[in-house]
């Protein structure tokens, strides 16, 4: 009588594992602890500049906090009342929005111009695309400094130059009145979005296919027409990633605006971002700019999530 072979728990004679059996893996909490010694680093970076800020921030924001720094205990949401309650709010929250729209929208209608120009060959374009990363590489407040000088009434050469082009009859204060300067902070920001506007916008143009656009003049489409109809949906990626980055980084821009209407009495050129510096700097309240702070950063993520959910920027183009 033969005797048989019984299987093994491991599905062969030999107790060895078969040829293409899936092997066994270590489970999730395992991997994570894992990888702890590699993030730790990173982690604690996040901790340290981002996360431990954050929440004492937010402590501040529910303390009664004397001009000399000391604690008076806890006033609950009192700071956020306080706040905003204050009858130049709503006129600040107007400048906010002009702010960021106008910055944001001129900043991506001039950078696709620009990335569809760079996008063609030309004689010395390379040259040109460096160029365009001068406003990026310098320091926005150098950049600002520049500016608000060459704006000056007495010595600035914008002005000067306005002068001689006879755009101006006589040198203008663009820095001395709320309006003009509020304005002229708007062009500053633009130019110093551009370069990562334009080159984002450059990265998208290289990813659509090019036998998309032939396919488009084969079918008889103009340069109008294949430019809305092809390249702008499949630069919406493109467009959405820049358009929020921008969003962002121009809510939260103090320098710019500092530099330039910082001298201006009153309110009527200020954001929330640099009202939380004046009530720090002329009021020093920590506390109410604390609350202010967490306010900023509760728009800031409202907008974004509107912007997400209006915009759709990962929807696929039909």
């Amino acid at each position: 009588m033969s005797r048989t072979l019984e299987p093994t728990r491991t599905g062969t004679a030999a107790g060895r594992p078969r040829r293409g059996a899936p092997t066994r893996r270590t489970g999730g909490a395992a991997d994570l602890w894992h990888a702890v010694p590699w993030t730790l680093p990173a982690l604690l970076l996040i901790f340290g500049i981002v996360l431990f800020p954050a929440g004492y921030m937010i402590y501040n924001s529910t303390r009664r906090i004397s001009v000399a720094g000391v604690d008076h205990g806890s006033v609950g949401l009192q700071n956020y009342i306080t706040v905003l309650s204050r009858p130049e709010l709503p006129g600040i929250l107007l400048n906010s929005l002009i702010w960021v729209v106008s910055v944001v929208v001129i900043t991506v209608v001039i950078s696709l111009a620009l990335a569809q120009f760079l996008d063609k060959t030309f004689p010395g374009r390379r040259w040109v695309r460096m160029a365009i990363l001068i406003p990026w590489a310098a320091s926005v407040v150098m950049t600002t400094t520049v500016f608000v000088y060459g704006l000056d009434p007495f010595y600035g050469i914008i002005n000067r130059f306005l002068v001689d082009i006879h755009l101006i009859a006589e040198p203008f204060g663009f820095t001395k009145e709320p309006v003009p300067a509020f304005l002229s902070s708007i062009g500053i920001a633009v130019f110093v979005s551009l370069p990562f506007t334009t080159y984002t916008l450059l990265a998208g143009l290289a990813g659509i296919p090019s036998d998309m656009m032939e396919a488009a003049r084969v079918d008889g489409a103009g340069a109008a027409r294949a430019y809305f109809s092809v390249t702008l949906p499949n630069l919406r990626p493109a467009i959405a990633l820049a358009s929020l980055i921008n969003i962002i980084n121009v809510f939260n821009s103090l320098p710019i605006l500092k530099l330039m209407t910082g001298s201006i009495p009153g309110y009527k050129a200020d954001t929330t971002t640099t009202y939380v510096f004046k009530l720090l700097q002329n009021e020093q309240r920590i506390d109410l700019s604390s609350a202010l702070s967490v306010i900023n950063f509760l728009i800031v993520l409202v907008v974004v999530a509107l912007y997400l959910w209006i915009v759709k920027p990962m929807k696929e183009v039909s």
